[in-house]
């Protein structure tokens, strides 16, 4: 029997990392990966993290234009295939192997893949992962990495700027009119989709070593979803299940949804 036939119907831990552009995401997910294989013996496992970037789609050749001039909106959900990522999570959870995209800035296309099989623990991370249900459904732990908008934008300018090359004007016109707006408009009001939430992001060690030592506990006694009430409620006061009962703005509030917990005193 392969391993494929083996973990048939043992799924993947799948953990979506949703927040705003520059908002640490990323480095949250390198420090989830980096302790999830540290200090326990025991934890024999492959951890895995993707980007929603891998499944920009194709560009027509004048947005190949407007995205070499910095004017294509990525942060828009019609910049994404969300069907392509659904099938390839999909494909994981069969135990299959599959082919990532890898996708290069510079000249705005997939430019390779690289494969990926045999992953106990996959993240996924991005700004929109939360928005498509078919994907905010597959997980099992749901975060959302949060920042102040000041910080993430100097980081989004800096990042822009050395590591792009585009000039700032552009920089700062693209964030002013499509990113700024784009967070408000899809992605913050996905935050209430949230199990936890993370201030400061990479920033914030307290947070990401209690969520590491939950996962590794989930992975050693699977019951289920991490946050069922009856595996979580009261537990060492780290995570708390409790119904919204309205919010004064409406958008973060849904009948029956819980209330995102907060994990690390915010700044």
């Amino acid at each position: 029997m392969t391993r494929a036939d083996q973990r048939r119907g043992d799924l993947p831990f799948l953990v979506g990392v949703a927040g705003g552009p520059a908002s640490g995401k990323s480095l949250v997910c390198q420090k989830i990966i980096e302790r999830l294989g540290h200090g326990h013996d025991y934890f024999n496992k492959q951890v895995n993290v993707i980007s929603i970037e891998s499944f920009y789609r194709d560009l027509t050749p004048a947005e190949q234009e407007a995205a070499t001039r910095g004017e294509f909106d990525f942060d828009h959900p019609d910049a994404f295939e969300f069907t392509k990522l659904v099938d390839m999570i999909h494909a994981l959870q069969r135990g299959e192997a599959v082919d990532v995209p890898v996708y290069d800035f510079d000249r705005n296309k997939i430019i390779a893949s690289k494969k990926l099989e045999n992953t106990d623990v996959l993240l996924v991370e991005g700004i929109l992962v939360f928005y498509d249900k078919r994907v905010r459904e597959l997980f099992k732990m749901k975060l959302f990495v949060d920042a102040d908008a000041d910080i993430r934008l100097a980081r989004r300018v800096r990042r822009d700027t050395i590591e792009r090359q585009r000039p700032l004007s552009s920089v700062l016109n693209v964030y002013m009119n499509k990113v700024k707006p784009d967070f408000e408009e899809f992605c913050l009001p996905t935050k209430k989709y949230a199990d936890v939430i993370i201030p400061r992001g990479g920033e914030n060690d307290v947070a990401i070593d209690l969520l590491v030592q939950h996962i590794h506990d989930i992975l050693k006694s699977p019951r289920g979803s991490p946050f069922d009430a009856r595996a979580t409620n009261g537990q060492n006061g780290r995570y708390s299940e409790e119904d919204d009962g309205g919010s004064s703005s409406g958008r973060s509030s849904r009948k029956g949804h819980r209330k995102p917990e907060t994990v690390g005193r915010p700044h």
